[in-house]
């Protein structure tokens, strides 16, 4: 029985090696324990514990910010006053102040800019960083309008102060002519007891005396009598206006040039009151057909309040026609009627312009002017 054991057994294993040696692409070799660890590691698709890994370096924004933070305690920006109001100003006056400071943190100060709203506001900043408890100042100079009114300009002071990185300084300033001068226009008139002369009042507004240097006008045609060695806070003049050196200007200006500190020259308008005018001033016709006619109304007043008559009333294109008139005390109501002009051949017309002229019986005479639009098509 034994024997019969031993013979099954090798009969067994004769096998098992015959078929092992027979077919090695169907049957796994032996490997190391290693080798099969390697290949699971190389199969198994599981991430690296990445918190193992060593830190990777920071680029980009992230690296910004990070550059950008606080180091230690930080800075803390206050200002004694942000606000500087000038009070009244003269026109184109250089006004001058300072906005005081101080570093009230633990941290250094550092002032990136100083930004500003307008190019009439000129800043001085000595330096731009400030160690904790120190302080500095922002000078600033305010160069003022030439026109009157009331104004407001501000600054913006950066910093690295994480609280307040951005502080407002406000500047204001109400712009006013030093000597005022009333009425605010003179008016002279060709009739009447005060028949071309007018009454100009200086005045100092801060009381301050002055004296006047010189005076002119357009064409000469206003004279003033005054002392130039006369100082007084206020002026009351006599002018005279000379209707003849105006020629066709109805209008013109009076320079005054005085010695108040604040304030150099005083531009005085004045103007003519014509003996008549036409309500309205000018006749303006809108969306006008060639060759059909418009009818407008027209009055011709007397300033003067004298009495009249019309001798005639023409046109110069002759596209405006007297159709009928009508008097009302020291007035006249005119019924115009005006045939815009029409295109000679190919021609495109966009505007016509024409003047009716009336002549009054004792010669005088008034032009009116008047314009038409054609309606495009």
């Amino acid at each position: 029985m034994v024997t019969g054991f031993c013979l099954i057994c090798c009969t067994l294993l004769l096998q098992n090696c015959f078929a092992s040696s027979s077919d090695d692409k169907t049957m796994p070799s032996l490997k190391s324990l290693a080798d099969v660890n390697t290949e699971k590691a190389q199969m198994t698709d599981v991430s690296p514990d990445k918190s193992k890994l060593p830190a990777e370096p920071i680029t980009g924004q992230i690296a910004a910010a990070e550059a950008n933070k606080s180091v230690g305690p930080p800075p803390e920006i206050v200002f004694e006053n942000t606000v500087q109001d000038f009070g009244l100003v003269a026109p184109s006056s250089v006004n001058t102040c300072e906005f005081k400071f101080c570093n009230k943190g633990q941290g250094k100060l550092v002032i990136s800019e100083v930004t500003r709203t307008c190019g009439c506001t000129v800043f001085n900043l000595a330096k731009n960083d400030y160690a904790p408890g120190e302080c500095g100042k922002i000078g600033v100079q305010y160069n003022a309008d030439t026109s009157v009114g009331i104004r407001q300009r501000n600054l913006h002071v950066l910093s690295n102060d994480p609280n307040n990185p951005n502080v407002e300084l406000t500047i204001k300033a109400s712009i006013t002519q030093k000597v005022t001068f009333e009425p605010e226009r003179l008016e002279y008139k060709l009739k009447g007891a005060n028949a071309g002369t007018a009454e100009l009042t200086l005045k100092s507004v801060d009381k301050q005396f002055f004296k006047i240097a010189q005076i002119n006008s357009t064409n000469d045609a206003v004279t003033v009598d005054f002392n130039s060695d006369q100082s007084a806070a206020k002026f009351v003049l006599e002018t005279k206006l000379d209707a003849a050196k105006m020629g066709t200007n109805s209008f013109g200006r009076i320079e005054i040039r005085v010695t108040h500190p604040d304030c150099t020259t005083v531009t005085v308008p004045f103007g003519l009151i014509p003996r008549f005018r036409s309500d309205p001033a000018a006749i303006n016709i809108i969306n006008a057909e060639p060759g059909k006619p418009v009818q407008k109304e027209l009055w011709l007043l007397n300033n003067y309040n004298d009495d009249f008559d019309i001798a005639s009333v023409t046109s110069k294109e002759e596209t405006m026609k007297l159709i009928g008139k009508e008097k009302m005390g020291n007035r006249y109501k005119l019924n115009l009627e005006i045939t815009p002009p029409k295109a000679q051949g190919k021609e495109t017309l966009r505007m016509f312009t024409d003047t009716l002229t009336i002549k009054i019986n004792d010669g005088d005479s008034i032009d009116v002017s008047c314009r038409g639009f054609f309606r495009l098509k």
